[in-house]
């Protein structure tokens, strides 16, 4: 490829925003490198740095990441702007009985809430966005990040430099000499994180943090892989909440149609399975549903913005029971479902019959087979 091509992720898309001549590609590396105080003689190896720009009045945070290539050296830049408003949690997509079990989970004065999805699903944002609940006059909350990607009055916001040993377990006994009530542990990354984090909720203190699952029933032995004792995650976890960013219909252009043949088999599926209050009221010979058009509102992708799909896992005495006396995904999953728990699956069905999102976007983010564990 003999050219330089700039991409931007938009709703988690790539699109090529412009395509420069590849003779200049060394001199773009090397500026990105001097920002970014990195070595611009070396080229051999990967190199992760950051600075910091001002936009109009807004000061925005870049992280770069430069990888050597076959054919030269690639820049990714993730872009921060701290100042973006932050979303409450009906905003993101939490309704109904997920939103009922958070409060539940987040009101109670010790415990874990744990956020697991991909890279980029949103879990900082829907930590963020409990944080605005929590976050009121008398409560003191503190922060271990990486980055902090927005900035919330009241509070005390760290971020960890791992290159300075400065990382989330050593920082999280440093907040615990900071009389906290509320403890964010940005992710648990290791044993180490996942044990003092346990030990932190199990003495008083609300910790919400983040772990990478492919759903909230993988919380559990995700914790105990990381070397947390079955008998004490009953006591320590409130919440398991897993999430997908799935891509938003345009209001303006969505269009309705009947469902085809296999997406309605899939949907019955999904909604024959779901706890009795929350299956819609639909004609099950006629389902319809909506598909993405264009239009110049939207750029003529059919689709702006994203919402989130959730799954939240409330622990229960029976989910105790069954997590003490050697748990299973499937013993949890079927114990979780019987109690209520809306699936990923599930939550995305529910947002396709509102019109909200299109089944195709939402399959391209959970199995649409998930319903048959």
């Amino acid at each position: 490829m003999n050219k330089l091509r700039v991409r931007f992720r938009l709703d988690g898309t790539l699109q090529t925003v412009v395509i420069l001549p590849v003779e200049i590609a060394p001199a773009v590396i090397s500026r990105i490198k001097i920002l970014s105080n990195l070595q611009i003689d070396e080229t051999r190896r990967p190199q992760d740095g950051r600075f910091t720009t001002v936009v109009g009045e807004r000061e925005i945070d870049l992280r770069v990441a430069i990888l050597p290539t076959a054919r030269g050296e690639k820049a990714t830049m993730r872009i921060l702007d701290p100042t973006i408003g932050l979303k409450t949690l009906p905003e993101l997509g939490i309704v109904g009985r997920n939103l009922e079990v958070i409060e539940r989970g987040i009101r109670k004065p010790f415990g874990m809430i744990l956020m697991t999805g991909p890279t980029g699903s949103g879990k900082s944002t829907t930590i963020y966005g409990i944080l605005q609940i929590l976050n009121t006059e008398g409560v003191n909350i503190v922060s271990l990040e990486d980055p902090v990607e927005y900035y919330v009055d009241g509070v005390n916001q760290s971020q960890i430099r791992p290159e300075l040993g400065y990382t989330f377990a050593n920082g999280l006994r440093q907040i615990l000499r900071q009389d906290p009530n509320i403890i964010v542990v940005g992710e648990m990354r290791d044993s180490e994180t996942a044990g003092l984090a346990t030990q932190a909720a199990l003495t008083g203190h609300l910790v919400l943090s983040t772990l990478h699952t492919n759903d909230a029933i993988g919380v559990i032995p995700r914790l105990i892989n990381m070397g947390v004792a079955p008998y004490l995650i009953p006591s320590a976890l409130n919440v398991a909440l897993a999430q997908r960013l799935v891509k938003r219909l345009c209001p303006d252009c969505k269009k309705e149609i009947t469902a085809p043949e296999p997406i309605r088999n899939n949907i019955l599926k999904s909604i024959e399975e779901m706890p009795e209050e929350f299956r819609p009221k639909i004609k099950k010979e006629e389902i319809k549903i909506f598909k993405p058009q264009g239009c110049p509102k939207c750029g003529n992708k059919g689709t702006r913005g994203r919402i989130a799909v959730f799954e939240v896992l409330e622990m229960t005495p029976s989910l105790e029971e069954i997590i003490i006396s050697g748990p299973t995904e499937s013993k949890i999953l079927s114990e979780a479902k019987r109690q209520g728990m809306v699936t990923l699956l599930q939550d995305g069905i529910l947002k396709v019959l509102e019109g909200i999102v299109g089944f195709d976007e939402l399959a391209q983010v959970v199995s649409v087979n998930e319903q048959t564990k």
